[in-house]
């Protein structure tokens, strides 16, 4: 009785965290890639996925004829681990320049650099931070693994990939900020906490980002 007891507990307790984990990326998981977080506000991506987004209410994007994608980074520059190794971290980084290349040129022309007429993306990988009873947090790693479930019968957790990227827009000819966007996504779960981790684990949450970055692009030249 008292095993049953306990059991249907830690389930309770497992549900309430899942159903408690907030979507979108909050004020204390902000790397510090972004210029000014302030004027970020909560919103939906074209595919439903919640964000923290700020677009300058005078942006006309008629008036840009192309895109430049500055080469994508790690922000902060992480340590590889044996569970996040240099392979992944690097599938991971060319996967997100791929990425954007591949999208965006549906939405304008590819520009060469910066200049009038062309929008700058420059757009990061940014540490997560596992606040998970239990898991050593990655603070300075851009994959967290968070527990997301529990097994009954073991004791062990497995766990989910999360991914979280924050981006700015600029104006390439004065190098003013013209949009911004904060947001995570999960990825495929790995089967417990000594699994390695690969890139393709997250290449649905980078396609997901890409793919509602074009869709952006064209409502706001509707508009």
């Amino acid at each position: 009785m008292k095993l049953r007891l306990m059991v249907s507990m830690l389930c309770i307790a497992s549900i309430g965290m899942a159903g408690c984990a907030s979507k979108v990326t909050q004020p204390d998981e902000y790397s510090g890639f972004l210029s000014d977080y302030s004027r970020l506000k909560e919103a939906k991506s074209p595919s439903g996925a919640e964000v923290m987004r700020w677009v300058d209410p005078t942006l006309d994007l008629n008036r840009y004829s192309a895109v430049y994608i500055e080469p994508t980074q790690f922000y902060p520059k992480p340590q590889a681990t044996p569970r996040i190794p240099d392979s992944t971290l690097r599938g991971i980084n060319d996967y997100y320049n791929q990425a954007l290349k591949r999208e965006l040129a549906r939405s304008m022309p590819l520009a060469n650099g910066p200049g009038p007429g062309v929008i700058v993306v420059r757009a990061a990988i940014t540490a997560v931070s596992s606040k998970t009873e239990g898991l050593k947090p990655y603070e300075f790693i851009p994959v967290a693994f968070v527990a997301a479930a529990v097994s009954t019968g073991t004791g062990i957790r497995d766990q989910q990939t999360t991914l979280g990227t924050e981006a700015q827009f600029l104006d390439g000819a004065n190098a003013k900020v013209i949009a911004q966007v904060v947001r995570k996504g999960t990825g495929k779960p790995l089967a417990n906490d000594t699994q390695v981790m690969k890139a393709g684990d997250v290449k649905s949450v980078i396609d997901g980002w890409a793919t509602d970055l074009h869709q952006s692009f064209l409502k706001l030249k509707q508009q």
